[in-house]
């Protein structure tokens, strides 16, 4: 069992920036993926980006150029930094974490499907 607990969410200007985090803990294997997706109001999940073990990051086509995933491992610890946020990113944003995490962010396994835990989110609000 893998527990993931983020932070950082708020309400930001359009334009702006937010930082979130995800501290992560438990059983966490070697070959776990780990990053984002998120949820909007009557909209479906969308994974938004990924960070494999060895550090390679995949971006979906709406966050890409603007979001960045990092992690520091010696804090156990994901970071999502977006930036040129619009109203379009207004979401609650999860943290994930699982072997086929990576394959859910490019498409080729559903979140339904996936074996990915995930937290209890962390809301961002963009206004125009």
């Amino acid at each position: 069992q893998v527990q993931l607990v983020e932070s950082g969410g708020g309400s930001v200007e359009a334009g702006g920036s937010l930082t979130l985090s995800c501290v992560v803990s438990g059983d966490i294997s070697i070959g776990y993926c780990m990053g984002w997706f998120r949820q909007a109001p009557g909209k479906e999940r969308e994974g938004i980006g990924s960070i494999e073990p060895a550090g390679s990051t995949t971006y979906g086509d709406s966050v890409k150029g603007r979001f960045t995933i990092s992690q520091d491992n010696a804090k156990s610890t994901v970071y999502l930094q977006m930036n040129s946020l619009t109203p379009e990113d207004t979401a609650m944003y999860y943290c994930a974490a699982g072997t086929d995490f990576c394959a859910v962010v490019a498409g080729r396994v559903s979140l339904r499907e996936s074996e990915s835990d995930w937290g209890q989110g962390t809301q961002v609000t963009v206004s125009s």
